[in-house]
């Protein structure tokens, strides 16, 4: 069986990318393909055992590898410009336009979808903003590639066998998208980096770059009324200004900035609880969180519902507002004995490790193949 598995790009490694390294862990003779390719030869050994990739005619275009994202009118096209006749199974990992790749009725194209392109979908006016993209003539230009894009990418979903869905609200996402039903497989998570601390210091604790949609300026701004509560935050961004406002006014709130994997590991591992306030589609880190026995005080929504257990290993908040966030930290104040003990939160976490992911994966894959009879 000649097995292709194709991801949307290799620039910044990322929890995708520790999924690829598992795939490719589950199919070593796989050959890899995707848009672009910047991977250092560290990266590559690190999480494609070394190979190399067949990439499109993106690769090559003027300033790619720093902007290979404002090519992305000309990914639809582009990706369906890679051979892929002689393979038998098509594995694609993507949450732009992977998954838009030819195939034939006698290949197997399954989908690891981490989500439809956010872009083109629920995400866009969000997206549009963020790029200062909200008038004017290049609005224009953008809205109308995101809806050719979005007709593409709805068009393409036909083309797929099997979507794999990373969580239930990916699944909905897709089923709103497409109209297709989907397998829940979760990401794998490197849980086993992340070691068990079960005496835990006086301090909450969050960590992320720090982007709107993370919304670690609110989560400063909701322990800024809570001066008798230490706060640490560990990050950078486009919002660090915001955040170190709010931190230089507030005695309980400790602002890091960017640190090293172990010092936030540190403080992960001694944190009372971690602080998660982002509307994720699946969300790895409360699950590092967790690995360390730290329960989670998370938006109660998106991949949270999937990665966290209310009132067992964290307990969730209904909006993203100050008095949501604060109402939370108190609840969980009062009723913090009905958690979980640290070691049963880590085994919680452990059941999104890498091993479960592959045997979870493998089997699916093969099962599917077996029915297609290849």
């Amino acid at each position: 069986m000649k097995v292709a598995i194709v991801h949307d790009w290799f620039v910044n490694p990322g929890g995708a990318e520790n999924v690829i390294k598992a795939i490719v862990d589950i199919f070593p003779e796989a050959d890899l393909f995707s848009v672009v390719d910047f991977f250092g030869d560290d990266q590559r050994k690190k999480y494609l055992n070394g190979k190399t990739t067949k990439n499109t005619f993106i690769q090559k275009l003027p300033l790619a590898k720093k902007k290979y994202r404002t090519y992305l009118p000309l990914m639809p096209f582009a990706i369906e410009q890679l051979d892929l006749t002689a393979f038998d199974l098509i594995i694609s990992s993507s949450h732009a336009v992977a998954k838009g790749v030819i195939t034939s009725p006698d290949q197997l194209h399954i989908c690891y979808c981490y989500s439809p392109i956010r872009y083109a979908w629920d995400m866009k006016f969000e997206y549009l903003k963020e790029s200062n993209l909200t008038s004017g003539f290049k609005s224009f230009l953008a809205r109308y590639f995101l809806y050719k894009i979005k007709m593409w990418d709805v068009n393409t979903s036909n083309n797929v066998d099997f979507f794999i869905s990373i969580s239930n609200f990916i699944k909905d996402r897709i089923y709103k998208c497409y109209r297709r039903d989907s397998k829940i497989i979760f990401p794998n998570v490197d849980v086993d980096a992340f070691p068990l601390n079960e005496i835990k210091e006086n301090f909450y604790f969050t960590a992320s770059r720090l982007v709107p949609y993370k919304r670690l300026a609110l989560i400063a701004e909701a322990f800024s009324t809570m001066p008798d509560k230490k706060l640490i935050i560990i990050g950078d961004g486009p919002e660090r200004g915001k955040v170190e406002k709010i931190a230089s006014c507030s005695s309980n709130i400790s602002y890091l900035g960017y640190q090293d994997y172990e010092t936030l590991k540190e403080h992960m591992m001694k944190a009372r609880a971690f602080i998660f306030a982002a509307e994720e589609d699946f969300g790895i880190v409360p699950l590092e969180a967790q690995a360390c026995g730290t329960p989670v005080i998370a938006f109660g929504k998106g991949g949270s519902l999937d990665t966290v257990i209310d009132k067992k290993t964290g307990f969730y908040f209904d909006e993203q507002s100050v008095d949501s966030i604060v109402e939370a930290v108190n609840n969980f104040e009062n009723n913090y004995m009905v958690l979980l003990e640290p070691s049963e939160i880590r085994a919680h976490a452990m059941t999104f490790s890498t091993d479960i992911f592959k045997e979870n994966f493998k089997q699916f894959v093969l099962e599917k193949c077996e029915e297609k009879g290849i």
